[in-house]
């Protein structure tokens, strides 16, 4: 099977489409204020920006927005690192 790189469009619909998969699982979309997943990947590096408001989490137990979108940011790395190795 020949090796086939993910095109640059792929990575970045892929490391978004994780993040913000992640978010909506752990709020719901009406709850969340104001949602932003900026991704790049240029000669070969993969940067992503996670930026979530949402109402303070003091009613209730779970983890914090910042919590959320770093888990976010880490999930998209690891569904880039996925897609990378399916392709080889």
């Amino acid at each position: 099977m020949p090796t086939d790189e993910p095109t640059d469009d792929e990575v970045v619909q892929t490391a978004s489409d994780a993040a913000e998969g992640l978010i909506f699982s752990r709020y719901k979309q009406s709850d969340v204020r104001d949602c932003d997943v900026t991704v790049t990947f240029e000669e070969g590096v993969l940067e992503v920006d996670v930026y979530l408001n949402v109402p303070d989490a003091e009613d209730g137990p779970g983890p914090g927005p910042e919590e959320v979108a770093d888990a976010a940011a880490r999930t998209a790395r690891e569904a880039v690192d996925e897609l990378f190795e399916e392709r080889a």
